[in-house]
């Protein structure tokens, strides 16, 4: 093998090393020395060592614990050269004892270790862009770069807003810890919530497809570890669901295709397997559980046809009573538009523009004009569609909507 691709192979296994390692490393590194700052500092400088050292010694054979062994070190180093206060005495103490073990952390305590992690990011002192991306960079390990490129801003921006950030959770105290009793019960929504914004930010016409395998990767980790909380359990279903015609969702020029038009040969079946299971174990009757519910609906309908839209008409029903919002009311009237005519689904979409909060929404317009189309009124469904396009951000929704005005044109 040359010089080159010996250091290309090491690059990759760098990469494939660090995807699965480094959240375990820095969560670790951070319940152990309770500084956050030092642990990403010494995965990085581990992962940086791997891509010097590696391509001359070889890839060893267990990648993880290898940059978890220098990581550790590396943190090691820097307290002892640091500081000689008793607590930091104590934390070089605890770091010279499993290091002289020469093993990674168990792999039970390391997942614990993520799971507290989680609800650091999490917490509702930090703003919701905050946690997304805190979670993004801290848990999911994407680069700051590409997380400011998903919110729109510029990367030395999303630098200081994750300084902030961290320098928040030190400055108010934040415990590194899962709460319990009560404070699980009010905290856990938001820690759902801001999992299922990453999933979204992936998932989106236009989003980074990696957010959203990262998003079902930590709901599953919350789900095992909390199977007392069935919402948990639900959030996963759906987001299976979802990410189950992600094959399907465009054609060979790139274009999205909408959910009736979708070859559901191309779905990924075993994902809806494995959601209708989870689903079926689900008690009670929570947003996400409602919201996986009708998923499933769509999922497991045989053709666009054969769609159970009275079922999903009666989710939404007991949706928007549960967690009224604009968008929730606006998906009602498109599921009574489907189970009972277009009629009554204007009749409710009307209503839910009533309050003026679906104005700039370019979705409300493409419900619409779909609508207006099965009613009959093609001519006026093509300019909804044509308005829906100018207004929408995304290229890809832009074209699907242009696509959808000639149709009916």
């Amino acid at each position: 093998m040359t010089t080159q691709s010996s250091a290309a192979a090491a690059r990759g296994a760098a990469a494939e090393a660090a995807a699965d390692a480094y959240p375990r490393i820095v969560a670790a590194l951070i319940r152990i020395t309770g500084d956050w700052t030092l642990a990403e500092d010494s995965a990085q400088d581990a992962l940086a060592a791997a891509l010097e050292r590696w391509p001359a010694d070889g890839v060893p054979g267990n990648p993880g614990a290898w940059l978890m062994t220098v990581a550790r070190n590396r943190a090691l180093d820097t307290i002892r050269r640091a500081t000689v206060e008793r607590r930091k005495l104590r934390d070089v103490a605890v770091l010279a004892l499993t290091a002289a073990t020469g093993e990674p952390l168990p792999a039970e305590e390391v997942v614990d270790d993520r799971l507290r992690l989680i609800f650091t990011c999490c917490h509702p002192a930090l703003a919701l862009e905050a946690r997304v991306a805190l979670t993004l960079r801290t848990i999911c390990a994407v680069p700051t770069a590409d997380i400011a490129r998903a919110f729109l801003t510029s990367e030395s921006t999303m630098t200081r807003r994750l300084t902030r950030a961290k320098t928040k959770i030190a400055d108010a105290g934040i415990p590194y810890a899962v709460p319990e009793g009560p404070a699980l019960t009010e905290r856990l929504p938001g820690v759902l919530a801001v999992l299922y914004l990453l999933f979204t930010h992936g998932y989106n016409a236009d989003g980074e497809p990696a957010f959203a395998a990262e998003a079902i990767r930590l709901t599953r980790l919350l789900a095992r570890l909390m199977p007392q909380q069935p919402e948990a359990s639900a959030l996963l279903a759906l987001m299976l669901l979802q990410h189950s015609r992600r094959a399907a969702r465009r054609d060979a020029d790139g274009n999205l295709v909408t959910l009736d038009k979708q070859d559901r040969a191309r779905w990924d079946h075993a994902a809806i397997a494995e959601a209708v299971d989870l689903l079926a174990a689900v008690p009670g009757d929570g947003p996400y559980a409602l919201q996986a519910r009708i998923a499933t609906c769509h999922a497991t309908a045989p053709s666009p046809e054969q769609t159970d839209w009275a079922t999903i008409a009666d989710c939404y029903d007991q949706l928007v009573r549960r967690q009224p919002s604009p968008v929730i009311e606006l998906n009602r009237a498109v599921a009574h538009g489907y189970a009972f005519g277009p009629a009554a689904g204007l009749e409710l979409l009307a209503k839910a523009r009533a309050g003026g909060a679906l104005d700039d929404y370019p979705l409300a317009l493409a419900a619409e004009a779909d609508l207006t189309a099965r009613d009959g009124d093609r001519e006026r469904a093509a300019d909804l569609f044509r308005e829906a396009a100018a207004r929408t951000h995304s290229e890809s929704e832009r074209r699907a909507l242009l696509d959808r005005a000639a149709e009916n044109a």
